[in-house]
């Protein structure tokens, strides 16, 4: 018997991994459909979407609040599809400031309710898990201590593993010399990856200071400079802001540049996970709206910000945030790590032992799995 299912992301990573959660469902049970949120990944599954998330290409309290006349037109209608589509299952997939929201007002209609990539309730205080046991049906968590958390909490909870293992694992690497051909590189010349942010908003904060940070970088290591462009973004994004400072930008190839790159400056976020699963050493650099940042600091409840860092329990990469995100900083950081080979071989030894507590199974088929038992109850 055929059954649609409302599948909300609202980002880039999301759309990610919804889409190998999909195609993994799919092969486990042909007679689902999908409906709801998200990008081009998604379609690519057979997601009929309602919105894209560039829709949703929006960062911070002051541009939510901006945005909050559509964001609330969005989920009335999602309300609406789901009473008369007459959905019984929905699964929301990060993006917890929409989601969690969407989940109150779906439990409400008696809706079964999966999450996919828990909410970061150890950084925002614990209170939100009260919440998240009365809406939330099942929740499956991408980190080993959000189920001992949960569970301890009364939350029926599961630990998957990360998504992003299977793909770094399953990634189409090129060799070096093929990644160089393909984009212009020069083959015997390090690279130096700046990995800018997937919104618009986070490049405007991030790229001007940390491009001219690379060029100084890039000039005294004797370095090529690469862009690594999200999908999100159009190129025009970085003109304007570096004449000075010479740089390759490769689209939709991300792995590959950090497969090949020595050293990388990468906003926070889930990049830096993957740096750490494919052993680049990095800066971790973060800007946002001021205001943002100040409400953000006095809720936050963990010390780093970076999510190596995180899961790492402890500080292995440094972190530039806000006034920090300048030129000289990065520069200073960055060339005190590449000029100690010491120093350089520890940190890579620190993102390996991190990337291990990611579990070493498929995440998707494991969700997946999960899933199909909450559909048969």
């Amino acid at each position: 018997m055929k059954q649609n299912i409302l599948i909300v992301a609202g980002e880039a990573s999301g759309d990610l991994h919804a889409a190998a959660l999909i195609r993994a469902l799919s092969t486990k049970h042909a007679e689902l459909t999908f409906t709801g949120i998200g990008g081009d990944k998604m379609k690519a599954e057979g997601v009929s979407l309602l919105y894209h998330i560039n829709d949703f290409a929006f960062l911070g309290l002051i541009e939510v609040v901006k945005h909050l006349p559509f964001i609330k037109k969005v989920k009335r209608e999602l309300l609406d599809f789901t009473e008369k589509e007459q959905i019984r299952t929905v699964i929301l997939v990060d993006y917890p400031g929409f989601n969690l929201s969407l989940a109150r007002e779906l439990h409400k209609k008696g809706v079964k309710i999966i999450y996919y990539i828990s909410p970061q309730v150890w950084a925002w205080g614990k209170g939100r898990i009260k919440t998240i046991k009365k809406i939330v049906d099942k929740m499956l968590v991408v980190f080993t201590f959000e189920e001992a958390m949960y569970k301890m909490n009364g939350v029926d909870a599961v630990f998957v593993g990360h998504p992003l293992t299977e793909r770094v694992k399953e990634y189409p690497y090129l060799s070096r010399e093929e990644f160089c051909l393909r984009h212009g590189l020069d083959p015997h010349k390090q690279i130096l990856l700046l990995l800018p942010g997937s919104r618009e908003q986070e490049v405007a904060m991030i790229f001007p200071e940390a491009i001219q940070g690379a060029g100084l970088i890039a000039k005294k290591h004797n370095m090529q400079i690469v862009v690594a462009l999200a999908q999100t973004i159009n190129r025009d994004a970085f003109e304007g802001n570096a004449e000075s400072v010479p740089y390759t930008v490769v689209e939709d190839d991300t792995y590959n540049c950090m497969k090949h790159a020595a050293f990388g400056i990468i906003k926070s976020g889930t990049s830096t996970i993957e740096a750490a699963l494919l052993g680049l050493p990095l800066v971790v650099v973060y800007k946002t709206n001021s205001l943002t940042f100040a409400i953000g600091k006095r809720l936050v409840k963990i010390r780093n910000i970076g999510m190596v860092n995180i899961i790492a329990g402890k500080m292995i990469v440094p972190e530039l945030l806000q006034r920090d995100v300048k030129a000289e900083k990065i520069f200073e950081e960055s060339s005190t790590i590449i000029a100690s080979e010491k120093r350089y071989s520890e940190m890579k030894v620190a993102l390996a032992e991190a990337g291990k507590v990611l579990g070493t199974k498929p995440a998707s088929d494991i969700a997946a799995e999960e899933i199909l038992k909450v559909l048969s109850r």
